[in-house]
């Protein structure tokens, strides 16, 4: 079933509102911490691709097609790579910096995404994430437990409990405290490779 993610004007739309409520400061941030190569993982519509500094060369990532071409129409310079974050089609330590936003709650097994992030990344290089995670609140992550099911199944793959931040220590990094921020169940930070 197709979700309201792999709607491109729909997800385009969503997207401006909660940029409006301040999602747009923490996505600055995201591609502002990037240097040198870096891989966008879950590019979806390009929201973040203007948004780069001129230095930096990126590379977009997404699984379907649909995104990928709003996403081309957005940022037509920027070369885009219709794949998988589970099978990244790169060599190892090709990539300076992995940025990722609002995209792993989606991969079907996240853990074999980030560890194929970690392969990609070069040994000093940093995966910067904003991502909707598992609640805190108890009450509220039982919440999210029982309507996961079928928001994944609305949504075309988003889990909202996801214990992202765990995932991502599991998968050999270690998060770091400089720039780090909760907001109710949104996280961004920065990570590096564990030697």
């Amino acid at each position: 079933m197709r979700g309201c993610e792999q709607i491109p004007w729909l997800y385009d739309a969503m997207c401006c509102v909660y940029e409006c409520l301040g999602l747009g400061r923490w996505r600055r941030w995201l591609v502002a911490g990037a240097r040198g190569r870096t891989l966008d993982v879950g590019t979806g519509t390009g929201r973040n691709l203007p948004l780069y500094a001129a230095d930096v060369r990126v590379i977009g990532l997404e699984p379907y097609r649909g995104t990928l071409e709003r996403a081309r129409r957005r940022a037509p310079r920027v070369p885009l790579v219709q794949a998988s974050v589970e099978a990244l089609p790169f060599s190892d330590g090709t990539f300076d910096t992995v940025v990722t936003g609002l995209a792993f709650c989606s991969v079907p097994d996240a853990g074999r995404g980030l560890a194929e992030v970690r392969r990609v990344l070069r040994p000093d290089g940093r995966l910067r994430m904003l991502e909707h995670v598992r609640s805190a609140t108890p009450w509220k992550a039982r919440l999210q437990d029982r309507i996961q099911p079928c928001w994944t199944r609305l949504t075309g793959g988003c889990h909202p409990n996801r214990d992202t931040e765990r995932a991502v220590e599991a998968a050999g990094f270690t998060i770091e405290a400089e720039g780090r921020r909760a907001k109710a169940d949104l996280r961004r930070f920065s990570a590096r490779r564990v030697h």
